[in-house]
């Protein structure tokens, strides 16, 4: 009885810190809205938890990211806002942990409440730019993040206007985000997606000069933007066939300079690519004026991660088309974030360069702090400088200024970001294998900082195989064996790699001559010695099926081993009896009679048989025509062989 009350006493406090441990690991942190209201001025404080820091990284910290409900947002950490009109609104806050080893706070949205408004207020222009899409972070898988369309009127006129936004590549089999909500304040308005409008329109916006001649006028077009495109179905039909899914959205009575921000919620799925340095990206497509085609584009490319780390290094090339790649150009950004107290004045960026990858080819596309290219003197103006090693790129900032996280009065923390994107080409001769590189970040002279590995890797894809030869039998009498058929195997693959083959082999040859000799008696007691010789040859018509793994020596010699399975589809059996009766008994008594007798016959799936196999090539061992030997050790006498062929995959 005591042993009986003593397990359930363990039980059950086994059960009750069981209980605890879950409760406590799947414990939601979150952060909390504080705002004090000053007639239509705001000032918002978060309250968050505390870090849980990844050891080996930086200080961990937060970034913020305000929806103030009124088509608004900043990303101060305590921002202030004024509202234009008097309501209620509902604010919402995203905070990341940034080098923290736990999600993201949750934070449930505030109310605010205005009560009276300045009259003195003016809204002040801050877009550079007439569209510009942003997120509030990076996007981790099943995860949310916050995608921020905005857009200005450039024209000197009220336009009423569209805008597409395309997601979910098609060249992911996974859809990497689904839409949760979208935030308009302006009347924006869901459009069919089925079809879209065109007007077959350009706004030329034709500028009437006068020339030296005064009595005519000159018409002379300028163009209002150089990145302006008119041809809208070709770039609909372009990001069709680029992207899964998409959105139109259509907005009216826009005056000219007036500015609007929408906000969408994005929710990574759990399916998004895994690859932590994969690129992938969402495209916007802005149509100012809808009685026009003309038209502005923006990519916006994000870096999928584990978990929200400002130092990164991502590629476009996380899966490729080994076939399709020999011409393609890698793609790589470095991100870095400055977290110090103070400014930093170089930044040195040490780059591992893959052997498949030519060094000779990289070329700086984009860089953030924006500054030229070194010269080979030594100068005191800002400038990247790029050396090389043995095995890495070494990318230097020099003479600059980015300002440090923790630094004060710096409250943009974007300012305190910056990259390097640069862009390489394959080397001439390089192996379908995966590759990783990763890059120290070092900050004037304080310790590198290591980011993630960047992967690149390449699709299986297909290989198939045209093969015809010979098969040499010597145990068998008067063997005559071909074959033709097909092989399947990963395409041009570097060492160690599985092959499947499909043979149809036709195979005659000629059993073993039986001979029985004895003494018969016929009825009238005559006693004669009889002979009888039968001989069987076949013809078959045989399906060959070996599973095999190869391995690539080099360019030019492979290896393989496997098991082989062979099956007679059809088997043709001719048989004749030779009968041959003597006078007497004796060896050498003469012939008296002889009989022949001859017999056919078929069956169909026989002869199951398998062996080993082993064999060696010569020729163009990934790709292309090549010669081989195999040996197949059947577990059956007699059919052990040689087999001599031609290759060629494609």
């Amino acid at each position: 009885m005591k042993t009986y009350l003593f397990t359930i006493f363990c039980l059950a406090s086994f059960l009750c810190l069981s209980a605890q441990e879950i409760s406590n690991d799947t414990l939601a942190r979150t952060t909390t809205i504080k705002a004090e209201t000053n007639g239509n001025l705001v000032m918002f404080n978060p309250e968050t938890p505390e870090l849980q820091q990844i050891a080996g990284a930086p200080k961990a910290f937060y970034t913020h990211y305000w929806e103030f409900g009124d088509g608004h947002f900043s990303t101060e950490e305590k921002p202030k806002h004024t509202y234009k009109e008097k309501g209620e609104y509902e604010v919402k806050l995203w905070a990341t942990n940034n080098y923290d080893t736990g999600k993201p706070p949750t934070t449930r949205p505030k109310k605010v409440n205005v009560n009276s408004v300045s009259t003195d207020y003016e809204e002040t222009a801050s877009m550079e730019e007439d569209f510009i899409l942003k997120r509030n972070r990076e996007p981790v898988p099943d995860q949310d993040m916050v995608l921020i369309v905005r857009y200005k009127n450039p024209k000197t006129y009220e336009t009423n206007g569209k805008i597409y936004l395309f997601y979910n590549e098609q060249k992911f089999k996974a859809d990497n985000f689904e839409i949760l909500d979208t935030r308009t304040y302006h009347g924006e308005k869901k459009r069919s997606t089925e079809g879209f409008a065109f007007t077959r329109k350009i706004d030329n916006d034709n500028t009437f000069l006068a020339s030296t001649n005064k009595s005519r006028i000159e018409k002379q077009q300028i163009p209002q933007d150089s990145t302006e495109r008119t041809n809208l179905p070709l770039t609909i039909s372009e990001a069709q066939s680029l992207y899964r899914n998409w959105q139109v959205l259509e907005f009216d009575g826009m005056q000219p300079e007036e500015e609007r921000n929408m906000f969408l919620t994005l929710k990574t799925t759990p399916e998004m690519v895994k690859d932590t340095s994969a690129i992938i990206s969402v495209r916007g497509v802005y149509v100012p004026d809808a009685n026009y085609d003309n038209h502005k584009v923006k990519d916006m490319e994000m870096e999928i991660v584990t978990s929200h780390d400002p130092n990164k290094m991502s590629s476009n090339g996380t899966l490729m088309n080994y076939r399709l790649v020999r011409f393609k150009t890698l793609k790589y950004k470095i991100k870095f974030q400055n977290n110090g107290e103070g400014p930093a004045r170089t930044i040195r960026l040490e780059t591992d360069i893959p052997d498949m990858l030519d060094k000779s080819t990289i070329e700086v596309t984009d860089m953030y702090p924006k500054c030229d290219i070194c010269p080979k003197r030594e100068v005191l103006y800002s400038c990247l400088d790029t050396t090389f090693t043995d095995t890495q790129a070494i990318f230097t900032f020099k003479n600059i200024y980015l300002p440090g996280s923790e630094q004060k009065n710096v409250k943009e923390y974007d300012s305190t970001k910056g990259f390097v994107k640069y862009k390489i080409k394959f080397a001439k001769d390089f192996h379908k294998k995966k590759t990783k590189s990763r890059t120290a970040i070092i900050f004037d002279k304080n310790e590198p900082i290591i980011t993630n590995y960047s992967t690149t890797r390449f699709m299986p894809g297909i290989s198939i195989g045209a093969k015809v030869g010979y098969n040499s039998f010597s145990d068998l009498n008067n063997s005559e064996s071909y074959f033709f058929g097909a092989t399947l195997s990963p395409y041009k693959s570097y060492r160690w790699y599985w092959q499947v083959e499909l043979m149809n082999n036709f195979h005659k040859y000629d059993a073993d001559t039986q001979v029985e000799e004895g003494i018969v008696q016929d009825a009238s007691g005559f006693r004669f010695r009889q002979r009888t010789t039968t001989n069987t040859s076949y013809e078959n018509i045989d399906w060959d099926v070996p599973v095999l793994m190869r391995y690539n020596v080099n360019n030019y010699i492979g290896l393989g081993a496997g098991l082989q399975n062979t099956i007679s589809i059809s088997e043709k059996q001719n048989q004749s009896v030779l009968i041959e009766r003597f006078e007497g008994v004796q060896p050498d008594a003469p012939v008296f009679e002889i009989a022949e007798e001859s017999s056919e016959d078929s069956n169909s799936f026989t002869n199951f048989r398998t062996g080993l196999l082993f064999e060696a090539t010569a020729g163009f061992a990934r790709i292309g025509p090549s010669l081989g030997a195999r040996y197949i050790l059947n577990f059956e006498n007699n059919f052990n062989y040689w087999q001599f062929y031609a290759i060629w995959k494609f």
